[in-house]
């Protein structure tokens, strides 16, 4: 079971592991994306045994996917722009969208490749389909909860970097939640929730959400966190990510398993030939935790 943050652990290192933590959980998660439950393990049976990032559907060994592209160009828009600029990480993610990543969810692409402003794209996509709940806006967030604290994963997170229990924090975090969707959340946000429980696909934000807690309530590390969640089948890649960006925060860059680390790459579609391994992602959550810093509260 989880044990609370790691005393000492200070918030660069924290914020570190939310941004690192995020990138890892995504690499290792993607080649079991859709996949039955408890195909990590089967194929991994003993923590720590190496070879995890073992690459796969399409992906190869420690490459990060959309998750993890568009979390970096969200960071990268709050960095250049000295905060939330809307129409620039439109833009942004419109570059990467018309560049043939090599995935990239429905809702992401209707929305991205419609024409349509920044300001209306996702509306009228709303409109014609009546889907809006995908889980892309937290595989994405681990940059911005580094900057400022919002929503639930983001006041998790941000709990996380101020050295306190997210665990401790759902309740009170669910009294700022919208009234009609606080009692969604509070079920599968529950200590005793479970994912054979859900009603819907890991796709979707809330129960992708509540395996990422699930994950961190009944583990105690960041390896083993992942390897929960990665274990649960379905949207392995992106409730990976989410429960990495969650349990990198609790317990610290350093907890990320080196072999895991040096494998890693981000490359980034419609921006030249960028690939981004530890070392850039290590400065821009230096980059993001000083803006943090410097910022008003939010």
């Amino acid at each position: 079971m989880n044990s609370g943050p790691v005393g000492g652990c200070s918030r660069s290192e924290r914020a570190l592991g939310a941004v690192l933590g995020s990138a890892v959980g995504d690499a290792l998660g993607a080649p079991f994306e859709f996949g039955p439950e408890g195909a990590f393990s089967a194929r991994f049976p003993v923590a720590g045994q190496g070879g995890e990032m073992c690459g796969g559907g399409g992906w190869d060994p420690g490459e990060a996917t959309d998750d993890t592209q568009m979390a970096v160009l969200v960071a990268e828009s709050l960095l250049e722009c000295g905060g939330l600029q809307l129409p620039d990480m439109f833009r942004r993610f419109r570059q990467w969208a018309v560049a043939d990543p090599k995935d990239i969810g429905l809702q992401t692409e209707a929305v991205l490749t419609s024409g349509a402003p920044w300001d209306l794209a996702a509306a009228l996509h709303f409109q014609s389909s009546q889907r809006g709940a995908g889980n892309g806006a937290l595989m994405r967030a681990a940059p911005s909860a580094v900057w400022e604290g919002t929503a639930v994963f983001h006041e998790l997170v941000r709990v996380a970097l101020e050295g306190g229990d997210p665990l401790d924090a759902v309740a009170e975090t669910l009294r700022y939640v919208h009234p009609d969707h606080r009692e969604r959340y509070g079920v599968v946000l529950a200590p005793d929730w479970h994912p054979d429980l859900a009603t819907e696909f890991n796709g979707a934000v809330w129960p992708c959400l509540a395996s990422a807690v699930w994950a961190l309530r009944t583990t105690a590390s960041y390896e083993d966190a992942v390897r929960a969640a990665i274990d649960l089948g379905g949207d392995t890649d992106t409730v990976a990510a989410v429960t990495g960006a969650l349990a990198g925060a609790v317990y610290g860059g350093a907890a990320i398993p080196e072999r895991w680390v040096e494998a890693l790459r981000v490359p980034l579609p419609g921006f030249g030939d960028r690939v981004l391994r530890v070392a850039e992602l290590g400065e821009l959550a230096r980059r993001l935790d000083h803006g943090a810093a410097d910022s008003p509260a939010s």
